[in-house]
């Protein structure tokens, strides 16, 4: 509850006495001045749960930012490690495929031969 919440209802209740008092004793103007301390009392409180209402929405929009920044940046990590691991293994097939390549010489000229042919006799314009 902040300083206009209570000031709000404390000026609202003291109209509501005021206006009962007014009523009592057969005073119109006590009544009317009970009747706006009460309708002003009623507008500050009700201005001070809405500011409450917005300082509370701001501290959620804080805190709901600083969550996706850390989340943002928690995907960004993840991407980069996904990405270093990636690149390793493709490093590591790569040397096994050259590895392979080496070793088998002939078996990986013969398999490049006909790789070449069948994609040259796939293109050619007439079969």
């Amino acid at each position: 509850m902040n300083r206009d919440e209570f000031r709000g209802a404390k000026r609202h209740l003291k109209g509501r006495a005021q206006t009962t008092l007014g009523g009592l004793t057969g005073d119109a103007g006590r009544q009317v001045r009970g009747a706006v301390d009460q309708v002003a009392g009623g507008a500050q409180y009700a201005y001070g749960r809405a500011r409450d209402r917005a300082e509370d929405l701001i501290d959620d929009g804080t805190h709901l930012a600083r969550e996706a920044r850390r989340r943002g940046e928690s995907l960004v990590d993840d991407g980069s490690r996904y990405a270093r691991d990636a690149r390793r293994r493709g490093e590591t097939y790569g040397r096994q495929a050259l590895g392979y390549a080496d070793e088998n010489r002939a078996t990986t000229l013969i398999a490049f031969a006909a790789v070449a042919f069948a994609a040259g006799w796939l293109l050619r314009p007439s079969r």
